[in-house]
């Protein structure tokens, strides 16, 4: 079974070729200039489009900290 749909890996594609160009703009209004980052935005723009990509993982630093409130009682 195919983890991303093909409407997703053209949202990626475009976010290449537009990092490539230097148009897209980080969060902060920044010059998006890694490629992961790129990567990152064409992924996100295919889930608002609502393209078959899986859900973003939560960070190792929210999960530990719910689980050490969890232990203490």
């Amino acid at each position: 079974m195919a983890k991303y749909g093909k409407s997703a890996s053209k949202n990626v594609e475009s976010a290449m070729r537009r990092k490539k160009k230097g148009t897209p703009k980080s969060g902060s209004g920044g010059k998006v200039t890694s490629r992961k980052q790129a990567i990152a935005i064409g992924l996100s723009e295919a889930r608002e489009k609502g393209a078959k990509v899986p859900s973003r993982k939560s960070s190792r630093t929210s999960s530990r900290k719910s689980s050490r409130g969890a232990r203490k009682k």
